[in-house]
């Protein structure tokens, strides 16, 4: 089951594309916008961070933040963002925790693979709360930027 607004963000532990450990207590006292998305390099997972990317300014000032997870290997992360030149962090959700704890994940995506985040965007606010939860069930839908524009701002 996915989270709702109202309900305390889990926390994660994951490594960026730096390799460096990074955990929600790290945003604490910031809005978080976290984008998860099924997989690196593919088209609507690219046009939907293209699309954080773009907007990015905006939540530079608003005391918000933005992260991308997905399961892939923080390598091919790494990769991924030198390519779009992302300036947030994609972290890599390589044992698959983080897309469980928020109810953003499918046992069984295409190709048979298994395991996959399933396209989601979340806003915690300062107190490590949910404020905005969106998880998609068809790939190939795109999260409400608009959407998630207001909550950051409110």
């Amino acid at each position: 089951m996915s989270l709702q607004v109202g309900d305390k963000a889990p926390d994660f532990k994951l490594f960026s594309t730096e390799l460096k450990e990074v955990s929600l207590a790290d945003y604490k006292g910031k809005k978080l916008v976290v984008h998860f998305f099924p997989m690196a390099f593919t088209g609507t997972c690219t046009t939907q961070l293209c699309t954080m990317r773009d907007s990015f300014g905006y939540y530079e000032g608003m005391n918000a933040a933005v992260v991308g997870i997905s399961v892939d290997s923080p390598f091919t992360l790494a990769k991924f963002k030198e390519e779009q030149a992302y300036q947030f962090p994609l972290l890599s959700d390589f044992n698959k925790e983080a897309a469980q704890a928020y109810g953003a994940f499918y046992d069984e995506f295409v190709f048979n693979l298994k395991g996959v985040a399933k396209r989601a965007a979340f806003v915690i606010n300062e107190e490590g709360v949910i404020s905005y939860a969106e998880v998609l069930d068809v790939a190939t839908d795109l999260p409400d930027f608009e959407a998630i524009k207001k909550v950051v701002s409110a």
